[in-house]
C-alpha cells in the first residue's frame, strides 16, 4: 500500500497504469526466495524514468540485486553461441590472443585470453576467461612513466584483441556481437548509477563514472573438473563450489544465460538466483562503490555452486574513473578504501596485482 501511494506521487497522470507497473516490476513481495526482486525494463532504466528508482532502491536494499529485462536488439542466444565457438577454437588460435603472462609475445596484461589451469593442487578457480575492455587503440605512450601509478594509467588503455581465424564471418560476427554487448552493459551500469544518484540525492555520483578506463567484460567458461579440491567446500555451509563466496567491488552486470548455480546470500541462507535467460541481466553493487554511497545498499555475497556441466557466463564490471576520489563517501565520510588509497587508480593497481596472483 505504501509503495502504491509513493508511486502515485511519482507517476501522476500515469497512475491509471499503476497495477500493471507494480506487477511487472515487483511481482510478489511476499513470495519466498527471490520472486520479489525488481525486474526493470531496459528502456525505462536507460531513459531515466524516475518511476524505476524506488523499485531499484528497495530491491538493492533488500536483496542486493535486480534484473534488467526487455532489452531491445539483444539476443543472449547469439552471444552464447559465439562464446562457445570461441572457447572451442584450437588451442594455438586462442594462445595467439593470450595475455602476456601466458604468451610473452603479447603486450597486453589484462585484455585477451586467460586459460584456466587444470591443476587441482595449485589453483582454486578453474575457468577460461576472455577479457574485453573499452579501448580499441592504445593511448599514446607518455614520456614520463616514472611512477607505478603513471605506468598503470597507461597500461589500462591497452587495446582489445580479437580472433583472426580462417573463418572471416566468425571473426567479424564475434567482434561485432561483443562490442555491442559491451556497450549495452556499460549503458546499464551507468544508468544504474544515475538511478542511485537520484534516489539517494547524490547528484555528484555520476561524475565519478564519466570515464571507465578499466571497465571490463569477461567471457567465462567453467569446465568440469574430474578431481575435487577440498578447499572448494564452503566454510559457510560445506557446499561444494565452482566459484568461491565473495562480494564484488564495483558495479556488476551479469549474464548467466540458462545456467543455474549462481547463489545469493539472503536471510542468512544461500539461495539460487533465477537465471537471466534470453533477454535479461542481473545488476549488483560491490563493496567499494557501496562505501562511496555510505552503504545505503546491500553488496550481496554470492557464489557458484558446483554443477555437473560446463557452465558459461559473462560478467561486466563498471568502476569509477581512474582519478575518482574514493577516500571519502558522497557525504564526506571516510571509506574503508580510504585508509590506504585516495583515488580509484591507486586501488585498481593493487587489486589487479592480487587478481593476477590468484587467477592467472
Amino acid at each position: 500500500m505504501l509503495r502504491s501511494v509513493a508511486l502515485l506521487l511519482v507517476l501522476g497522470g500515469a497512475s491509471a497504469f499503476l497495477p500493471t507497473l507494480v506487477e511487472k516490476l515487483w511481482s510478489d513481495e511476499s513470495a519466498e526466495g527471490f520472486a520479489g526482486v525488481a525486474r526493470v525494463p531496459f528502456k525505462d532504466l536507460l531513459s531515466g524514468n524516475v518511476y524505476v528508482d524506488p523499485f531499484i532502491l528497495q530491491s538493492m536494499k533488500k536483496f542486493g540485486f535486480f534484473y534488467v529485462v526487455d532489452v531491445p536488439e539483444y539476443n543472449a542466444t547469439v552471444e552464447l553461441d559465439y562464446l562457445k565457438r570461441f572457447f572451442e577454437l584450437p588451442a594455438d588460435q586462442k594462445d595467439d590472443l593470450a595475455i602476456r603472462k601466458h604468451n610473452p609475445a603479447n603486450k597486453n596484461a589484462y585484455r585477451g585470453f586467460c586459460p584456466g589451469v587444470d591443476d587441482v593442487d595449485s589453483t582454486l578457480q578453474f575457468k577460461d576467461v576472455f577479457n574485453i575492455g573499452p579501448h580499441e587503440t592504445r593511448a599514446v605512450r607518455p614520456d614520463n612513466l616514472d611512477t607505478p601509478l603513471e605506468k598503470m594509467r597507461y597500461e589500462v588503455t591497452e587495446p582489445n584483441v580479437w580472433p583472426e581465424t580462417d573463418d572471416c564471418a566468425f571473426d567479424a560476427g564475434f567482434k561485432k556481437t561483443f562490442q555491442a554487448g559491451f556497450e549495452i552493459r556499460r549503458n546499464i551500469g551507468r544508468a544504474f548509477i544515475q538511478s542511485v544518484a537520484r534516489a539517494l540525492n547524490m547528484p555528484g555520483l555520476p561524475e565519478l563514472f564519466k570515464e571507465d578506463e578499466f571497465s571490463a567484460m569477461g567471457l567465462r567458461r567453467y569446465l568440469q573438473r574430474t578431481e575435487i579440491n577440498s578447499n572448494m567446500y564452503s566454510d559457510y555451509d560445506n557446499v561444494l563450489l565452482r566459484e568461491l563466496e565473495h562480494v564484488d567491488s564495483t558495479v556488476t552486470v551479469l549474464s548467466t544465460f540458462n545456467n543455474g548455480g549462481l547463489q545469493m546470500l539472503h536471510n542468512n541462507k544461500y539461495q539460487e538466483a533465477p537465471v537471466t535467460g534470453d533477454n535479461a541481466f542481473i545488476v549488483n553493487i560491490g563493496k567499494l562503490v557501496d562505501d562511496i554511497i555510505d552503504n545505503h545498499l546491500t553488496n550481496v555475497r554470492h557464489r557458484v555452486a558446483e554443477v555437473d556441466f560446463t557452465r558459461y557466463s559473462i560478467t561486466y564490471f563498471l568502476g569509477p574513473q581512474f582519478d575518482a576520489p574514493i577516500d571519502k563517501s558522497m557525504t564526506n565520510q571516510p571509506t574503508e578504501a580510504g585508509r590506504k588509497y585516495n583515488i580509484f587508480g591507486e586501488w585498481i593497481r593493487d587489486y589487479l596485482g592480487a587478481i593476477e596472483l590468484f587467477y592467472y
